[in-house]
């Protein structure tokens, strides 16, 4: 117990302290590839992103690496939101989390963020009619976790991030890293830390930023190629706790709390509850959570379109010797004007 109160104590004094020095203000809206802070998961996206410590299998490539390292064998996932709510945005996310030893685990992901087909304008044909573009945002992720003991456990994830228009792309690398700590008889108390988004800076290439100019006094055409400015990836740290309420051997309550530490948007602090009522044919997860952070109450200053709460659920049927599960997620997303995000999919977890 008294080194569970050291690490305790720990990450309070690093989260006291990050929060004197992130969310700077002056910053927000600074960095570009911000689709690297939207979590495509349902099941980690309805406890507001809070279980930085308690998120296990494919979706902690983006919650917290270290989770991955408690695949049981092979899991396979898809999930569908549509961003922003009616805004005709499609995310898709699928992925798989492969067992390779009894201490190491890898996983291969991608997500894909879809804006539709966008009529291509010019000077010259403001009114388009000349075809379509589609925007694109993705990120491919790849993924490694490991036990160092029966209570210790890391990971990173390297990810590989595209976004183009019709004639403009930019193409990054970035890396995750992560740790969690495993306590209590039953391991009913996790800590987790893990810091996201670390790279080089992005920018723009491609042939929109050349164009052509005429020399009124000579006549002559020449091209003009423009610079674009770099941007950096949105960096952020984030350290989570999470304590398991053990009813009985068929129903438990999970509640997690979650900080995290932006470099270029306002802190967040977050808390999920997670019921899990389970038997011998089926599982069942009923979740809910919260984000808060600086002005969210203020639908005048606040600069994120989500307004805090999530929820959602999950149904599992466990089929075979092992208790292999195939399930079904859900998960809501308030998202202000915008109105709900909504989250669908599918696992397969093979034990």
């Amino acid at each position: 117990m008294k080194n569970i109160f050291k690490n305790l104590s720990l990450c309070f004094a690093v989260a006291t302290s990050l929060n004197a020095i992130a969310g700077n203000e002056d910053r927000v809206g600074s960095a570009g590839a911000s689709h690297l802070l939207v979590n495509p998961w349902a099941r980690s996206s309805a406890l507001a992103d809070a279980a930085y410590a308690n998120t296990n299998g494919l979706e902690a490539t983006y919650t917290n690496i270290a989770g991955l390292a408690f695949t049981d064998k092979t899991q396979i996932k898809f999930n569908y939101s549509n961003w922003m709510g009616n805004a005709g945005i499609g995310l898709n996310s699928a992925g798989i989390a492969q067992r390779i030893s009894e201490s190491n685990v890898i996983a291969v992901s991608v997500q894909s963020m879809n804006f539709g087909d966008i009529p291509i304008t010019t000077v010259a044909n403001p009114e388009g009619n000349i075809g379509f573009f589609s925007p694109k945002a993705n990120v491919f992720n790849v993924g490694f976790a490991r036990a160092f003991s029966k209570s210790i456990y890391g990971g990173v994830n390297f990810k590989v991030i595209s976004e183009s228009i019709s004639n403009l792309k930019a193409n990054g690398i970035a890396l995750d890293a992560g740790i969690r700590y495993v306590a209590g008889d039953n391991d009913q108390i996790k800590f987790g830390i893990a810091l996201k988004n670390v790279g080089p800076v992005m920018r723009y290439k491609g042939d929109g930023l050349a164009q052509q100019i005429t020399y009124v006094s000579t006549g002559y055409i020449a091209s003009l190629e423009e610079r674009s400015a770099t941007f950096e990836m949105p960096s952020l740290l984030t350290i989570g706790g999470s304590y398991d309420f053990i009813f009985n051997e068929k129903n438990k309550l999970n509640v997690a709390l979650g900080f995290t530490a932006n470099s270029f948007m306002n802190d967040q602090y977050r808390i999920g509850f997670d019921y899990a009522m389970t038997n011998e044919k089926m599982a069942f997860n009923l979740r809910a959570g919260y984000a808060y952070e600086k002005n969210i109450f203020s639908a005048e200053n606040r600069s994120n379109a989500l307004v805090g709460p999530t929820a959602g659920f999950s149904i599992d049927a466990l089929i075979g010797k092992n208790k292999s599960a195939l399930g079904l997620e859900y998960c809501a997303r308030m998202a202000g004007v915008f109105g709900v995000i909504h989250t669908v999919g599918a696992t397969i977890s093979l034990k």
